[in-house]
């Protein structure tokens, strides 16, 4: 079955209606048929983050969605450990040329031990690390 990361982006387009990436989300979510999503909880942790400053009614539906992301069958979140940040620390270290972000080489670290080569995304860094970026 065909794997693809799904990046903070894609969550957030698809919860807020006024994002401008919201009906292109959508449109590449449907034509993936039957795949296995991946995420992270750093991914997860950004999302909440993002909604920090909106209204309440916003930030409780980032949390209900963290939450159903959590128990979907169809999506792996991979937990945070202690490795997996010293390994996204030592990535982002060796790219001071790049503007990734932490939760950004934590993802990319995953695809690469993963060997999934396609993200739900709209951030260039994915592609110039040699990912195919879906949105």
């Amino acid at each position: 079955m065909r794997t693809v990361f799904v990046d903070t982006y894609f969550w957030v387009a698809g919860l807020n209606p006024k994002e401008e990436l919201r009906e292109e989300a959508r449109e590449a979510e449907a034509t993936l048929g039957n795949v296995r999503f991946v995420t992270t909880e750093s991914v997860l942790i950004e999302v909440l983050n993002y909604y920090a400053s909106y209204q309440p009614y916003l930030r409780q539906a980032a949390v209900d969605l963290v939450r159903r992301i959590a128990i979907n069958p169809k999506i792996e979140v991979v937990e945070h450990t202690h490795e997996i940040f010293e390994a996204g620390l030592e990535f982002y270290e060796s790219r001071p040329d790049k503007g990734y972000s932490l939760t950004d080489c934590i993802s990319m670290n995953l695809m690469r031990e993963r060997s999934i080569n396609e993200a739900l995304t709209h951030d260039h860094h994915f592609e110039q690390e040699g990912f195919t970026i879906l949105l």
